[in-house]
Order: structure tokens, then C-alpha cells, then sequence
């Protein structure tokens, strides 16, 4: 464990330096797979359908679950976000169900298809992230953005 956790500024240009790579990580892996698949190139759509869904599940899936704990739960338990991580909340098992969709699915556009989707809803829910939750922790006296992102540094290094 890290003995000092990052100022409210570090924290929120960490997670948005991180959430950066995921985004674009995701847009090159899912606008590779769609170029091979309007390509018809069916052997490079499939090794770049495994890429995504490795990439998905080495990263994108461990980065939602360590969310979860130290950057959602003090804003959880509040009532005036309690809804707003609820949703987020949601978003994680859309994007962990798309990815389960990618994983079995072959051939055709349909992995094309659901990696941009991924992709989107990423985008998206990134978005609120920044804009709604990071802005409300950052504000809330019994909050610390600072804290928060420190331990989940700590978690997605471990």
C-alpha cells in the first residue's frame, strides 16, 4: 500500500489518464475488428474478436470491479448519488454482459457490432463518471476523492 494518497487534482487527472487509455485502447481494438469484418477478412476479424475479449477481460472487467469498492461506496451510501451509482452500477453489468455477448458470438458483423457498442457505452459511462461522480465525491465534506482513487491505484496495481 502507497502511505499517501494523491491531492484532489493528482486523483482526478489519475483517473482520467486512465480512463483516457481504456478509451482508446477499446476504440483501436473494436475499429480493428470492424475493419477486418468490412474487409471480409474473416481469419484477422476473428484473432481481433480475441484480442478485444482478452483485452476486455485482462483490463476492462478488473477496472469496473475495483471501481466498485473505494470510488463508488462512500457516494453509494449518500442520498443525493445513491441513484446516480446505482446506475452506474448498472452500466458495469451491461458492459460485463456485452462482453460475455462478444465472447460467444462468431463470424458475420455481430462481434463488430458489439465492440462498438462496448465501446460507446464505455464512453458514456466514463463520461458520467467524470462529470457527475468525481465532481460530487470531490465536493462532499465526508468524502475524499483523493483517498478514494489512492486505493484504487493500490487495488489495480496489486
Amino acid at each position: 500500500m502507497k502511505s499517501s494518497h494523491p491531492t484532489v487534482g493528482e486523483a482526478a487527472a489519475a483517473i482520467g489518464h486512465r480512463h483516457d487509455r481504456l478509451l482508446e485502447r477499446v476504440r483501436a481494438l473494436s475499429g480493428a475488428l470492424l475493419d477486418a469484418v468490412e474487409a471480409g477478412d474473416t481469419v484477422t476479424a476473428h484473432d481481433e474478436k480475441a484480442n478485444l475479449v482478452s483485452w476486455c477481460e485482462d483490463e476492462l472487467i478488473p477496472h469496473l470491479v475495483a471501481e466498485e469498492g473505494p470510488l463508488y461506496g462512500g457516494a453509494h451510501a449518500t442520498a443525493e448519488a445513491g441513484l446516480l451509482v446505482e446506475g452506474l452500477l448498472q452500466e458495469h453489468q451491461t458492459l460485463v454482459g456485452l462482453v460475455d455477448e462478444l465472447r460467444r458470438v462468431d463470424g458475420g458483423a455481430r462481434p463488430a457490432a458489439l465492440g462498438l457498442v462496448i465501446a460507446r457505452v464505455l464512453a458514456l459511462h466514463i463520461g458520467k463518471e467524470e462529470r457527475l461522480l468525481l465532481p460530487f465525491i470531490a465536493a462532499s465534506p465526508g468524502l475524499s476523492l483523493a483517498e478514494a482513487v489512492g486505493t484504487l491505484e493500490d487495488v489495480t496495481e496489486a
